[in-house]
C-alpha cells in the first residue's frame, strides 16, 4: 500500500515542478510602436525606425527583418559608425529603440521609390517570439516622432 502512495507523491511533485516552467518560465511579451520610414533621398536605400517594447519577464532578440520593399538588415551604430548586426537584444521589461543616429533598419535595393504617404510592410523575426508584421508609414524626410525618439 505504501508504493502507490509514494508513486502518487512523486508524480504530484513532478507535476508541480512542471507547472513552475521547468526552465526560467520567463517569456517575452513584445509589441511594436512608433514605426516610420523618412522619405528617402535615394531611389535604392532607406532607413526605418521603430520601438519594440517587451512587457514580459524574458529577454528576446531581434534577429532579422524582411519586406516586399527590398532587402532589410538590422544595423548597429557604434561610435558614429553603422554596421550590420546579426541580432539586437530586447531586454525583459525594457525596450529596443531603433532611431535616427543610432540602431536602425536599413532598406537596400528598394523595389520602388518610397513616397511620403505610402506604407511599407515588414516582418520582424525574433529569437524566442513569433514573427510580428508591422506597417511602416513613409513620413516626410524631416519627420521626428513626438515621443522623442529622434536620435539623441
Amino acid at each position: 500500500m505504501r508504493r502507490p502512495a509514494a508513486a502518487a507523491a512523486v508524480l504530484a511533485g513532478a507535476l508541480l515542478l512542471a507547472g513552475c516552467g521547468g526552465g526560467s518560465g520567463a517569456a517575452p511579451d513584445l509589441s511594436v510602436g512608433s514605426a516610420y520610414i523618412p522619405q528617402p533621398v535615394s531611389d535604392s536605400m532607406a532607413a526605418g525606425f521603430l520601438t519594440i517594447t517587451n512587457k514580459g519577464e524574458g529577454e528576446d532578440e531581434l534577429t532579422s527583418v524582411t519586406s516586399e520593399a527590398g532587402e532589410v538588415s538590422v544595423h548597429r551604430t557604434v561610435d558614429g559608425r553603422m554596421k550590420a548586426a546579426d541580432r539586437l537584444p530586447i531586454p525583459a521589461r525594457g525596450e529596443l529603440v531603433l532611431e535616427s543616429g543610432a540602431n536602425h533598419l536599413m532598406f537596400e535595393k528598394l523595389t520602388r521609390r518610397l513616397q511620403e504617404g505610402e506604407t511599407v510592410t515588414v516582418e520582424l523575426r525574433f529569437a524566442h517570439s513569433d514573427p510580428v508584421t508591422v506597417t511602416m508609414p513613409v513620413k516626410s524626410a524631416t519627420y521626428r516622432p513626438a515621443d522623442g525618439h529622434s536620435g539623441h
